[in-house]
């Protein structure tokens, strides 16, 4: 098993991930990946609270998780990922972690200047994280923009060519 869906979300882990995404997924395991926070105690155990009912969580940071992916330490888990920037999505691909689908929720909009595509009223990617799904999409994954379960799913490619 391994990797059955990922979810690029400025806000990680939240009630929506929580009570809605994880059941939907059927993941055994959520997995926030992300330096920043894996790194500071408080902003992980504030977190740690948010940890779906029936699911393992883990809070790492990416060299852990690719380590620990890179060891099968996942291999009989259905994981459900959590990323805010989906080069990390990228590179566990490079390394040999199959990744399904990638649904684009929420994302911060870009700073003035930045050149941007508007792909739903909650998420936008930059020019250079276009370059990213473009690879994640020639990799094998399915890329949606969704920002609940129930919203209509959307393909990227609706938005910006892959």
């Amino acid at each position: 098993m391994g990797i059955i869906s990922a979810r690029v979300d400025n806000r990680l882990l939240h009630g929506i991930v929580a009570t809605q995404w994880a059941p939907f997924i059927g993941a055994q395991r959520v997995m926030v990946i992300d330096d920043h926070i894996a790194s500071d105690p408080l902003l992980k155990s504030g977190m740690q609270m948010g940890k779906p009912a029936g699911c393992a969580l883990s809070i790492i940071t990416e060299a852990t998780a690719r380590t620990n992916f890179s060891a099968g330490k996942y291999r009989n888990q259905t994981v459900f990922v959590i990323v805010q920037d989906p080069a990390i999505l990228l590179r566990l691909m490079e390394q040999g972690e199959a990744i399904p689908q990638v649904v684009v929720g929420g994302t911060v909009a870009p700073a003035e200047g930045t050149e941007a595509v508007q792909v739903s009223r909650r998420a936008f990617v930059t020019k250079a994280d276009q370059e990213v799904y473009r690879a994640l999409a020639a990799g094998g994954a399915k890329l949606t923009v969704q920002y609940v379960p129930k919203d209509k799913e959307e393909p990227l490619s609706q938005y910006i060519s892959l």
